[in-house]
């Protein structure tokens, strides 16, 4: 931590580097890597007690990254951490909701926000990018299956029972549409 003087106020500033870095790293997330982080919080917030969505639970990761209370540690891919701090999130409302079944209200653990619309920017930007993946995997049909079931926010063995995938056959479409999203640019670096 290092204290600055404001010169033209006459404030001491207390400044956290760390703090910084984090909030700079998560205002720099491309559109796909924050689609992935809305993917995550809805996959860890699946059936939650108490009301709480995923909203909620990305905020509350959010919040408690950049207030310290979870440091984010260098050598760790920023998705990541994120999701760990939700999946830490939600299991504390599973564990609280299993030691108290009479307790409605757990409010006091995350407070929810308002869900808010996108920008008209990031609304077009994610269209744009929902047909140019669309395009990229056109003749792949199990790709397509795929994000058809991912975009309902099923899980894997729900998207396998629903389309009469294998395992295998799904895990080695995910590998490939992975490559070539990442050959396209339309899977940015979690960093």
């Amino acid at each position: 931590m290092e204290r600055i003087f404001a010169r033209n106020r006459g404030i001491a500033v207390t400044v956290d580097h760390t703090t910084v870095d984090v909030a700079r790293a998560i205002h720099a997330l491309s559109d796909a890597d924050l689609v992935r982080l809305k993917a995550l919080a809805r996959l860890w917030s699946r059936g939650l007690p108490g009301g709480f969505g995923w909203a909620d639970v990305l905020n509350e990761a959010i919040v408690r990254v950049l207030d310290g209370s979870r440091p984010w540690p260098p050598d760790v891919p920023l998705l990541a951490f994120l999701s760990g701090v939700m999946r830490s999130i939600c299991d504390d409302l599973w564990r609280r909701a299993r030691r108290e079944p009479l307790a409605d209200d757990l409010t006091d653990l995350v407070v929810p926000v308002e869900e808010t619309s996108p920008d008209p920017e990031r609304t077009l930007a994610a269209a744009q990018a929902l047909v140019e993946v669309h395009r990229l995997f056109a003749a792949d049909s199990c790709a397509l299956k795929i994000i058809a079931g991912l975009s309902e926010g099923l899980a894997a063995r729900e998207i396998c029972r629903l389309y009469g995938l294998s395992e295998r056959q799904y895990d080695t479409a995910r590998k490939r549409m992975r490559r070539a999203l990442l050959r396209c640019g339309l899977a940015g670096d979690s960093r």
